[in-house]
Order: structure tokens, then C-alpha cells, then sequence
């Protein structure tokens, strides 16, 4: 398994073939502070890489969850809709946000790896 990152703070983890877990990173999770909602996208929908798939929402802000990358939603993680608060005890693992297939595996090896996205973060 291999895990990239966005600069709007998504994590993206290839699994076997074509297959991968969306979910915020922790720094996403940290700016935004405890979360109370999440919209996740709709199963069997294909989404544009960049295209608005989901919204969490804080006590402080609400933020769009962008699609890392091009690609059909296979699995909407319907634990962390029933108990939000996973998204802020463990963004990178149980609270996940949605599984989805890949349409260019090109797409997904372009993304940041854990050194460049660490080189990000210590910009902001």
C-alpha cells in the first residue's frame, strides 16, 4: 500500500489495482478542530480529480473534501456518519471518507508523497 497527499490536505492510499481509502489528513483535521458532520459523496458516481466530493464540518469552520484524483466512489464509510468524531481521533485510519477506484493510476502517482507533503506542511 502506498499513500499520497493533496495540498488541500486529502490523503489518498492505493491498495491492490485500482482500488483506494480518501480521508483529511491530520493537519486537516487539526486546523479545523473537532468535527460534528460529515456529507459524503454518492456511491457510483464518477468524480473529476479536483471536483468537490464531500463537506465536514466543525465547530469552527466547514471545509470542501476535493477528490484527490479521477475516479468512481465504490464505498462511503458509514461508521464515521454515524460518529463524526472519528474524523478527529483517527483522520488517517477509522475515519476515512470514502473508497473509491481509480480512472488514471498516472493521477494518483503524481501526488505528493509523505517527504513533499512534511515539506508542505512546514510552509504554512
Amino acid at each position: 500500500m502506498s499513500t499520497k497527499f493533496t495540498a488541500d490536505h486529502e490523503w489518498i492510499t492505493l491498495a491492490e489495482g485500482e482500488s483506494a481509502t480518501v480521508g483529511i489528513t491530520l493537519h486537516a483535521q487539526e486546523a479545523l478542530g473537532d468535527v460534528v458532520f460529515v456529507d459524503l459523496p454518492e456511491v457510483g458516481r464518477s468524480y473529476a480529480k479536483g471536483e468537490v466530493a464531500g463537506v465536514v464540518e466543525s465547530v469552527k469552520a466547514a471545509a470542501d473534501v476535493y477528490m484527490p484524483i479521477a475516479g468512481v466512489v465504490t464505498e462511503v464509510n458509514e461508521a464515521l456518519r454515524a460518529d463524526p468524531a472519528l474524523a478527529n481521533t483517527d483522520p488517517q485510519g477509522a475515519g476515512w471518507f470514502f473508497k473509491m477506484t481509480l480512472a488514471e493510476r498516472g493521477d494518483f502517482d503524481a501526488l505528493m508523497d509523505p517527504p513533499a507533503y512534511d515539506a508542505l506542511l512546514k510552509t504554512l
